[in-house]
């Protein structure tokens, strides 16, 4: 077939003068839509989880890892975020999301092994955490020790500023963290649990605890006496201060205070509170 003659021209038939003037503008700006979109869809990618893989005790642990999204040459803070028993690592960053809350941290979900419940799951079917000391031969406060050991040979962490979080099972294991490697970490976060009497506490530590009034599964009675226990050990005050729709603070004389986000809902996960949860421990490094 024959090219059709004045094709070519036909492409640019009635745009004159300023037309052709606007038309190069147009496409100015179209090259700056996909420099822009090219920019976007690059960072999305670089906000993606890396899944790392640790071994234990001869066992195959995994995480998912998220690096910090902003160009920062600060060290980063590091969270550790536990998902409950039954969950996964996966539920745990689409649920809690703390890579949106502070993008400068590094944020990651660890997954848990096939433990026997504390309320089911008696023959430990489902994945989840140690409850106390000596449990499990300390697979899982091994496995945190791993993680941070790999985090500060690989990247620039704040020592200052290492946070630990969990919901139920994870919120358990949190208090774990808090009785066991309050050296380490700089606040704690639990929710949906309560401590355990086999749980010592051993340093004030800032805590952040969460927790709904109509949870049939961690009674938020028993969450209330964790809370009330942990204030007196730390020193706080008997009247608290509004940090929010259903958040109190309660200062400290230890430095140690205790926030509480009570909601009217049952055993569940709140979004709202993950990002009164990195306030808090934005506000509350080790040593402030």
């Amino acid at each position: 077939m024959k090219p059709v003659a004045g094709k070519k021209k036909s492409l640019l038939s009635g745009v004159t003068g300023g037309g052709v003037q606007q038309s190069l503008s147009n496409m100015r700006t179209l090259s700056v839509w996909l420099v822009a979109a090219i920019c976007a869809t690059a960072s999305a990618l670089a906000s993606e989880p890396a899944p790392t893989k640790w071994t234990v005790d001869g066992v195959e642990r995994e995480a998912l890892v998220y690096l910090p999204s902003t160009s920062s040459k600060a060290k980063a803070p590091v969270i550790l975020a536990f998902h409950g028993h039954g969950g996964n690592m996966h539920f745990a960053d689409r649920g809690m999301a703390f890579q949106n809350s502070w993008p400068e941290a590094i944020v990651v979900y660890p997954q848990g092994l096939p433990t026997p419940g504390i309320i089911m799951d008696f023959e430990g079917k489902k994945p989840g955490w140690q409850r106390e000391p000596g449990q499990e031969q300390d697979r899982d406060l091994k496995f945190v020790d791993a993680i941070l050991k790999t985090l500060r040979e690989r990247y620039s962490v704040d020592e200052n500023r290492i946070y630990a979080t969990g919901f139920s099972n994870g919120g358990l294991f949190s208090y774990l963290l808090l009785s066991q490697r309050s050296n380490v970490f700089a606040a704690f976060a639990p929710g949906g649990a309560v401590l355990l009497p086999q749980v010592p506490l051993t340093q004030p530590r800032p805590v952040f605890h969460y927790g709904g009034k109509s949870d049939r599964l961690a009674r938020f009675e028993k969450q209330q006496a964790t809370i009330d226990q942990i204030r007196k050990f730390n020193g706080c005050s008997e009247q608290g201060d509004s940090c929010g729709t259903n958040c109190t603070v309660y200062r400290s004389a230890k430095g140690a205070a205790v926030a509480t986000f009570i909601h009217s809902d049952g055993h569940i996960y709140p979004p709202a509170v993950t990002p009164l949860i990195v306030k808090f421990f934005q506000d509350h490094p080790r040593g402030a």
